[in-house]
């Protein structure tokens, strides 16, 4: 049987093939990392201080997206990462947009767009102010995760809306939550925290 000698450039085909192969496979890596980073799961970092004694400034915190992916609403108590533009109409293109990957491409990071808070109101909840304590539908909440007792009364009435909730910080003294920045739409509520400093309990 006769043996021909590699065609010339043989071994630099199949080497940039074989370079082409990985930049392929990396290239699909990192597209599906970022489609499960925009639609199931995502790193948060805790900014400030008004999830104290929970959790702490620039804590890292793991995020389950499903709820924002398939718009449901969370439980009572869940941990959330809220878009704090209550007024701003969120679309697709900013989820795309404040993908972490894309958000360092692009110099877009802004941290202080997102809260991390706690969910005390749904749809047709009344939330009252009073007595160092919240209200949700004539009942006194029991809160033992919050830094100390509440400072804040109002002698009005909260109604939840449809389609949104009502949030707050576990430090309620030291807190920008749904009191001033208003109820949260639901396609503001990014996610679910998932992990973390340890999770208080549900009411």
């Amino acid at each position: 049987m006769p043996i021909y000698p590699k065609q010339k450039g043989g071994f630099f085909v199949s080497t940039v093939k074989e370079v082409l192969d990985w930049i392929k496979s990396l290239v699909i890596a990192l597209i599906f990392a970022i489609l499960i980073s925009i639609f199931v799961f995502q790193p948060y970092k805790v900014d400030g201080h008004s999830m104290d004694p929970t959790l702490y400034d620039q804590e890292r915190i793991f995020v389950s997206k499903l709820s924002h992916t398939f718009s449901y609403y969370p439980d009572y108590g869940d941990i959330v990462i809220i878009d704090s533009r209550v007024e701003r109409k969120r679309s697709l293109l900013d989820d795309i947009l404040e993908n972490p990957i894309f958000s360092l491409i692009m110099g877009t990071s802004d941290t202080h767009t997102f809260y991390v808070k706690r969910v005390i109101g749904k749809p047709g909840d009344v939330l009252e102010f009073k007595d160092h304590k919240v209200y949700r539908n004539g009942v006194a909440l029991d809160e033992p995760y919050i830094k100390e007792p509440m400072e804040f009364v109002s002698d009005d009435k909260w109604v939840v809306p449809d389609g949104h909730i009502f949030v707050m910080g576990d430090n309620r003294n030291n807190s920008l939550d749904s009191r001033e920045i208003g109820y949260i739409p639901l396609d503001h509520v990014m996610g679910e925290k998932l992990f973390g400093n340890g999770a208080a309990p549900k009411q």
